[in-house]
């Protein structure tokens, strides 16, 4: 779907069940992303219908070396989420999720990239004017790379979680 150099974005699969439940029970991962333990059954739930394209969000898994080490979303924003965010009308507006499952590849720029790939391709492919995501306010390292990438604060939700915004054209 998306190559730069030695990371690929490609469509999550059936077979990636196994390591996102890996993924989804390491602390340092759930840590920071908005999900409970998991096993196979709750991934499969979870995660088989957007494999299979049932669902709005389109799921993709991130290989650094022919290797899955992340995980990645994409979804152009519902009605009910432009209203909580503050968003009068869709002007082709995206969100994304995303996290590094591999924690020794934490800090060595892999989100970063991984991101400008999929801001890239979303603007370009998609026609996304602005892209949204949700970050934990004690991530540091993750708001300092959303910065990195041309993303700014743009409003608290709830007491622990900001709104971070990138507009084309800007980042």
């Amino acid at each position: 779907m998306i190559l730069k150099n030695d990371l690929l974005i490609r469509l999550m699969n059936d077979n990636d069940f196994e390591v996102m439940v890996k993924w989804l029970n390491d602390q340092s991962v759930l840590e920071f992303y908005e999900e409970p333990p998991s096993n196979i059954d709750m991934v499969i739930k979870k995660y088989g219908p957007r494999v299979e394209g049932k669902h709005y969000v389109i799921p993709c898994i991130v290989e650094y070396k022919n290797e899955p080490v992340g995980y990645i979303q994409y979804y152009e924003l519902q009605e009910d989420e432009l209203k909580r965010y503050g968003y009068s009308a869709n002007k082709n507006i995206y969100g994304i999720d995303q996290f590094i499952g591999d924690t020794q590849l934490w800090g060595k720029g892999i989100g970063t990239t991984m991101i400008l790939m999929m801001l890239n391709y979303l603007s370009k492919n998609k026609g996304a004017s602005s892209v949204v995501l949700e970050v934990k306010k004690n991530n540091s390292r993750a708001i300092s790379s959303y910065k990195k990438c041309g993303f700014r604060k743009i409003k608290e939700l709830y007491t622990d979680l900001y709104l971070m915004e990138w507009i084309k054209g800007t980042g």
